[in-house]
């Protein structure tokens, strides 16, 4: 069976910080391109951040730009989000998803592109 399994959300204060994993099973990541998405009640799903799958590029949506690190480990068969400096706009349900095609510039924030998905890892930033 092939999935993406999301863990690591939960409960922080603003200011704090979390590490979301995106592991995988069934299939290897090696060649796939990932991202990371959220979607808070009532709004549209939006793209955060996204890799390569030799991990050599990255992009960030503006609004986690300096916060937010995106990583991969092939060899564990997982990407990481390390989340810094949360705020409660950041307060969501988190999803990883893979994707075949390379180019960054087409996939990253369009999620209509991506093949593979996980159930998300809900992240609520509050006092």
């Amino acid at each position: 069976q092939l999935q993406l399994v999301e863990s690591g959300g939960g409960l922080v204060q603003p200011g704090g910080s979390l590490r979301l994993s995106c592991a995988a099973s069934g299939f290897t990541l090696d060649y796939y391109t990932i991202g990371w998405f959220r979607q808070a009640p009532g709004k549209e799903r939006e793209g955060v951040s996204c890799i390569s799958s030799s991990g050599g590029t990255t992009t960030y949506a503006d609004s986690v730009k300096g916060r937010f690190t995106i990583s991969r480990d092939n060899a564990k068969n997982t990407v990481y989000l390390q989340m810094n400096s949360l705020k409660p706009e950041d307060t969501a349900v988190y999803y990883c998803a893979a994707t075949p095609v390379t180019s960054l510039q087409v996939v990253c924030n369009r999620g209509i592109f991506y093949k593979y998905w996980g159930q998300g890892t809900q992240v609520t930033v509050s006092s």
